[in-house]
């Protein structure tokens, strides 16, 4: 084990202001312009986050299950299964889990994250150990009960604890609720380093949370934003600790039984040093002392009906040698604590995983999500150019592909396949046949260069979706002939897919296919080539003629460089000559350029555009016009054809509504 004594590591302390500036919202725009402000987080946005502080933080970090499969298990003996793999995994913990015999521990093993899903999930009738050598663990979101014996109040005879831990290094627990256990809630042991404690309620308990059990001055460790209410001692007692951080943590309505000097509430014993800052005590007996050769700093702490000791003596240390941390005012911490501490909806769902820091690639970490995944997973994907192909296929559902950068410029995915090596299908860039996933603040590009390798007309996608219920949100795909197309697994199965605050560039046929699409308030480039008389088509939609909704794009903007008259807005395709394949489309409320012809719609592979369903409705700009050829909506039909009625299917789907 690496024995860490050095002061602060480069970024280590800013692990946690990081990753609290990419969970705020971004702003959405389209390449080349401006930005809308970014829209403020929640005030909860930063009270968690997926990566450990304090000293969990130090001497390579805590990760967990980071790289690793996510399973969802729901009983004990799936628990046990992952918990003690050697492999790591990601395990989240689904409803309650009794434990049998009564008492049992589950053995974790090394490179474990196990996480509670929303704020439901429990461990009953038991608890988790790490045996000697563990290391790299994250436990989060879980209630952990009822071990305690009615009448067995002192637990001398037996010893379930809540979580135990002996000669381990690099933990985190955070946001457990631990209630009636015997004995120890929290046992933290023999030498055990870098260890953060978090965010977790301690609640009617004797014995609670206790540090040490060696003569080694060995142990650091920060504890804050903990809630320790109904409990008689050790809350905590840290024992022979190097570095032992208190802050921010709310003790109250301590159980008085009468006993003068074992009810208390912090307490540096041995050699520790510890260092308590803006914490608050309330209806607590002796709320920090400290032996005599132990060191305790205070500062900025709120006491409200305390007795007996308040030790104060010795250096002790500086935590901001080691790492960077915010306190929140003392008098802010009962409501905070209360509040944010234990399990919360918004932690165990979804479960992050983070390309490249724990994924080397996009595709390995859509590879770790279940099979048939009834969870979210978002993969978080740091700025940067990722060239590679990559499949969500449609038994992993409920994935929200993330880019994490300040504009979805600075996160790309992109390839150069075209059609000629392996079709259309083969040569996008990214596929998604799985229903429910969401693309957010990224960019798509199959940049296949034409001219290279002296082809034109050459297909290459920079995306296709096949799946149901699709969101693109400030995203952006770039490419030239079929540039993003969006279908459904088979002709009369209705997919569908909503495009937001996105821009889409391409020439001929570039957004094309037979789900039920709708791009709102989105850049729309049709890019020229070279042609004083077609330089393209935008759409090329094969609706089926069950379904009444194909294309829809609404509220926003086709721009073009190309001359003035060259482009269509859309022809129909019926693939394969497929007769039932009738293209819908309609455009509104558009800003339409120059370079739109005034017969915009035009013919395909023998099948008149006449007989497709093509029509617009209120566009302006210089390329809007009326004519025989440019079929306008009515006023009563346009009142259906809605971003509502296109999106909604049987199931209700609204993903326009910001919730």
């Amino acid at each position: 084990m690496t024995h860490f004594r050095s002061k602060r590591l480069p970024g280590a302390g800013r692990a946690l202001a990081a990753v609290v500036g990419l969970a705020a919202a971004l702003g959405l725009g389209t390449i080349g312009e401006a930005k809308a402000a970014a829209p403020s987080p929640s005030a909860a946005a930063d009270r968690w986050t997926d990566r450990p502080h304090g000293f969990a933080s130090l001497a390579g970090g805590t990760t967990g299950g980071a790289g690793g499969k996510v399973v969802t298990v729901t009983d004990q003996a799936s628990l046990a299964k992952y918990a003690a793999a050697e492999e790591p995994y990601v395990i989240r913990v689904k409803g309650a889990l009794e434990m049998d015999p009564f008492g049992t521990e589950i053995a974790v093993a090394s490179d474990k994250t196990i996480i509670g899903v929303s704020d439901s999930a429990e461990i009953v009738h038991g608890g988790l150990n790490l045996d000697p050598g563990t290391h790299n663990v994250i436990i989060r979101n879980l209630t952990i009960r009822d071990t305690a014996i009615e009448g067995n109040w002192d637990c001398k005879d037996t010893d379930f604890d809540g979580i135990r831990m002996d000669t381990v290094h690099h933990v985190w627990i955070d946001h457990i609720r631990f209630s009636r256990i015997c004995d120890g809630q929290l046992d933290i042991r023999k030498d055990s380093e870098y260890v953060t404690v978090s965010y977790n309620q301690f609640t009617n308990n004797n014995k609670t949370f206790g540090i040490g059990w060696t003569p080694n001055v060995t142990t650091q460790i920060t504890i804050d934003h903990n809630w320790f209410t109904g409990t008689k001692q050790r809350n905590p007692s840290a024992d022979n600790c190097a570095y032992a951080h208190l802050y921010n943590n709310y003790l109250s309505d301590q159980l008085a039984d009468g006993d003068p000097v074992w009810t208390y509430g912090n307490w540096s014993r041995g050699k520790t040093k510890m260092v308590i800052e803006n914490s608050y005590y309330r209806n607590v007996q002796h709320p920090y002392q400290a032996d005599t050769t132990a060191e305790l700093v205070e500062r900025g702490s709120i006491l409200k009906n305390t007795t007996g000791r308040h030790d104060e003596w010795g250096a002790a240390f500086d935590p901001r040698e080691f790492y960077d941390y915010r306190l929140d005012p003392a008098a802010a911490v009962p409501a905070l604590v209360e509040r944010f501490s234990g399990p919360q909806k918004r932690i165990g769902d979804p479960v992050t995983l983070h390309v490249p820091a724990d994924y080397p690639t996009v595709q390995a970490a859509v590879d770790a999500v279940p099979e048939g995944n009834d969870l979210p997973v978002t993969i978080a994907v740091a700025p940067g150019t990722y060239r590679a192909k990559v499949l969500i296929p449609a038994s992993k559902p409920n994935i929200l592909l993330q880019g994490t950068g300040h504009d979805r410029s600075d996160t790309v995915i992109v390839y150069d396949t075209p059609a000629a090596n392996g079709g259309s299908t083969g040569s996008a860039t990214v596929r998604i046949a799985a229903n429910d996933v969401t693309a957010r603040n990224l960019t798509f590009s199959n940049d296949f260069d034409e001219a290279a390798h002296e082809l034109s007309g050459e297909q290459a996608l920079a995306m296709k979706t096949t799946g149901d219920r699709i969101v693109f949100e400030d995203t952006a795909f770039l490419g030239n002939q079929d540039t993003l197309m969006t279908d459904s697994p088979k002709l009369d199965v209705i997919s569908r897919v909503y495009i937001r605050d996105s821009y889409i560039e391409g020439d001929v046929d570039f957004v094309y296919g037979r789900a039920t699409t709708v791009v709102e308030r989105s850049v729309i480039r049709a890019l020229s080539r070279g042609s004083a008389t077609n330089n393209g088509y935008i759409t090329a939609a094969s609706t089926w003629t069950g379904n009444p909704y194909g294309f829809l794009i609404t509220g926003s903007r086709i721009v073009s460089d190309a001359p003035a008259g060259t482009f269509h807005l859309g022809r129909p395709w019926h693939p394969g000559g497929e007769p039932a394949a009738v293209a819908q489309v309609l455009i509104r409320n558009t800003e339409l350029p120059a370079a739109i012809k005034s017969s915009p719609w035009t013919d395909m592979s023998g099948f008149s555009w006449k007989d497709a369903r093509f029509a617009e409705y209120r566009n302006f700009g210089p390329g809007a016009g009326f004519s025989a050829d440019r079929p306008q909506m009515s006023d009563a039909d346009a009142k259906t054809h809605t971003v509502a009625n296109y999106l909604k299917g049987t199931d209700g789907w609204a993903p326009y509504v910001r919730r």
